[in-house]
């Protein structure tokens, strides 16, 4: 099927208006909603169709509680120093231009909420706000059978960006969180998960508040001139 122009544009927007949501509304989102958003995404490829994901969807009490206890451990630093992520998500040598990307975003967003170089207890406090899912009424976590390989750890990039999209597609937004992967412990036993599932992370889900700064951030993409490769 070639889809309408307008059926093009409408995709194009779907992905393109996609970023990292910071403030949420409290605006329940509907189950029904939520299963469309996870029927459309489970449409994502995966290596001789294994499916490799695995959702907990947390909301009211069990969202709370859940963020009761990691922020519990969060801020005392003798607890959350005992807390180590199980894989490594960012590289442990970084380089140009990565590490400047990194901190482009990060003093943005500082510079958005005003958070000055030296403030480290207000840098905790927003770091910590991950762990409240930035007040979204949706919290998603997802893992992955430890028997599974590099190549399902890419299908299951698909499967979130799936979500993402289709998220966006119905006026919603989100935040997708590695920050969570340090506390895999508490959430994995919140969760009553089996031994042989790991943390992949963790992700907001809601209607953004129009109203807070931190979500005017839009993040810079390099051109494709920069990292394409056209051989003729």
């Amino acid at each position: 099927m070639t889809p309408t122009p307008e059926q093009t544009a409408l995709i194009d927007s779907a992905i393109t208006s996609r970023k990292s949501i910071r403030a949420f509304l409290p605006t329940p989102v509907p189950r029904a909603t939520i299963e469309e958003v996870l029927h459309v995404a489970s449409r994502a490829p995966s290596g001789t169709n294994t499916q490799p994901w695995n959702v907990y969807v947390l909301t009211g009490e069990s969202m709370n509680e859940l963020s009761r206890k990691i922020l519990a451990a969060y801020d005392d630093p003798e607890e959350a120093a005992t807390h180590k992520e199980e894989y490594a998500y960012y590289p442990t040598e970084w380089r140009s231009p990565f590490i400047d990307r990194r901190r482009k975003i990060g003093w943005d967003l500082y510079g958005l909420l005003k958070i000055g170089k030296t403030d480290k207890a207000r840098m905790h406090d927003q770091h910590g706000r991950n762990y409240s899912f930035f007040d979204a009424p949706v919290g998603l976590m997802f893992t992955i059978d430890r028997v599974m390989q590099q190549g399902s750890w890419l299908d299951y990039g698909m499967f979130l960006q799936g979500i993402m999209v289709a998220a966006r597609a119905r006026g919603l937004d989100t935040c997708p969180q590695a920050a969570f992967t340090q506390f895999h412990r508490i959430i994995m036993k919140h969760l009553d998960a089996p031994q042989q599932q790991m943390l992949v992370c963790g992700m907001s889900l809601g209607h953004a508040d129009p109203n807070a700064v931190e979500n005017t951030l839009v993040t810079e993409r390099e051109p494709v001139s920069g990292f394409a490769h056209f051989l003729e």
